[in-house]
């Protein structure tokens, strides 16, 4: 991988990580209200799902060492 994005770049990886966080928060508060078992393990899957994503995009813009 390239050591260093391009500000277009950058800047489109911050947009799919607050998108992502939105969605991590959103599935999170509606697994706590949902009342179906079978959508409260859907939406805990999309929180774990999305806490991965999350972590995956961010070494994109933290992680400049790999090649």
């Amino acid at each position: 991988m390239v050591k260093y994005l391009g500000l277009h770049e950058t800047l489109d990886v911050h947009e799919l990580l607050t998108f992502k966080n939105i969605c991590l928060t959103i599935s999170s508060t509606m697994g706590a209200l949902a009342q179906d078992e079978e959508l409260k393990t859907i939406l805990a899957n999309d929180v774990t799902a999305g806490q991965t994503h999350i972590a995956q995009l961010q070494t994109f813009i933290t992680n400049r060492e790999a090649e």
